[in-house]
């Protein structure tokens, strides 16, 4: 058996998760490291999963030997802790989003071919056993061409969410709102299923907490295949839910309704012919399902370290789903439609912060 993956992980937030994932694979990854400038977070995450290292600064974190560097700190941190760590020459892990621009995305993909050094962002909800069945079925022909997606973001956060940290709710800090932070996931899904987007046009609000960034969003979407999605989010929502339902020639395929679990069972593949809803059951007699969300990503990750495979989600995943954010918010500024591919000339290639928050501060948004 191959070594194990020594990881550093950086942020005791969501890197809780991060290390659970890993230690879930006590075969495969080792954490040996936490770091965290919360000296009582991080000494309670450590001692929490035992993880006998612990750095109070990146730069100390990055002193050691590692396999990968796990960034999981604030989103507006991501991209200057990705360029020090691959500089620094280690392969790294990224919480969504990557960067707050395309421009900073693109500069991570060209560090990335000139140092060679490997960068997986973080995807989990594409790995749920539910969405790995519905791949295993369009892997074996029984689904044909998509017509049309609809994906549903509806949470609630308030006071007590917003409280817990001075950086959310605001574009230095998440970079966005609902659409950046919360509904990532899905529309990295629906990206999955549907293919390259050509065209998006966009709505956006403030209305239920009033902060910085936009808590309520639609989104409609025209796929480079044909087919075309609909997406809403809202984070004014006493019953929290997400679901994904996408639409073949020859098979639906809906998620449940758990709303930080859209991947996983339970997904339903509806037929309303019999002969054709049992070719679909015997079609998932030979499935077999492989680990989920961060023990899944982490899992075949490992794979393709030590096999030499494609990382299960690179840097242009990661460029897709901010190419979304970007034509959406210039959409919802604008009211225009937005074609896609975005590329040095668009007015928000280096970034819609800036705009943003000047719209926020004049009224405008």
């Amino acid at each position: 058996m191959s070594r194990r993956l020594r990881i550093g992980v950086v942020g005791a937030g969501i890197g809780a998760s991060h290390i659970e994932g890993y230690q879930a694979l006590p075969d495969m990854f080792e954490v040996v490291s936490l770091c965290d400038i919360n000296d009582a977070r991080r000494a309670e995450v450590a001692a929490k999963y035992n993880i006998p290292g612990q750095d109070a600064r990146l730069e100390d974190l990055l002193s050691r030997e590692l396999d990968f560097v796990d960034i999981c700190t604030p989103s507006g941190l991501h991209h200057a802790q990705v360029l020090q760590a691959m500089r620094a020459g280690h392969d790294v892990v990224i919480e969504k989003p990557v960067g707050n621009c395309l421009a900073q995305v693109d500069e991570q993909i060209a560090l990335a071919a000139e140092t060679g050094r490997r960068a997986c962002p973080i995807f989990q909800y594409r790995f749920g056993l539910g969405v790995q069945r519905l791949h295993h079925l369009i892997a074996k022909g029984v689904a044909g061409p998509a017509s049309v997606a609809t994906a549903e973001t509806h949470w609630f956060r308030g006071d007590a969410y917003y409280g817990a940290a001075a950086w959310r709710g605001t574009f230095d800090g998440e970079l966005g709102g609902c659409l950046t932070t919360h509904a990532i996931h899905i529309h990295d899904m629906m990206c999955e299923l549907l293919g390259p987007i050509a065209r998006v046009h966009a709505r956006t609000a403030r209305r239920v907490n009033g902060n910085e960034t936009e808590d309520m969003a639609v989104l409609s979407l025209a796929f480079q295949s044909g087919a075309f999605g609909t997406s809403s989010v809202t984070l004014g929502s006493r019953e929290e839910m997400s679901r994904l339902r996408v639409c073949f020639r020859d098979l639906v395929g809906e998620s449940g309704r758990d709303p930080y679990n859209p991947g996983h069972d339970p997904w339903t593949f509806p037929h309303d012919d019999p002969a054709e809803a049992a070719r679909i059951a015997r079609a998932l007699e030979d499935f077999t399902p492989l680990p989920e969300r961060f023990a899944g990503q982490f899992h075949r990750l490992y794979h393709a370290v030590t096999e030499g495979g494609p990382l299960p989600v690179t840097l242009a995943d990661a460029r897709r789903s901010v190419e979304l954010l970007t034509a959406a918010y210039w959409s919802a500024r604008t009211g225009e439609e937005v074609a896609l591919p975005i590329g040095p000339d668009h007015p928000f290639y280096n970034g819609w912060l800036k705009t943003m928050k000047e719209d926020h501060q004049n009224g405008r948004a």
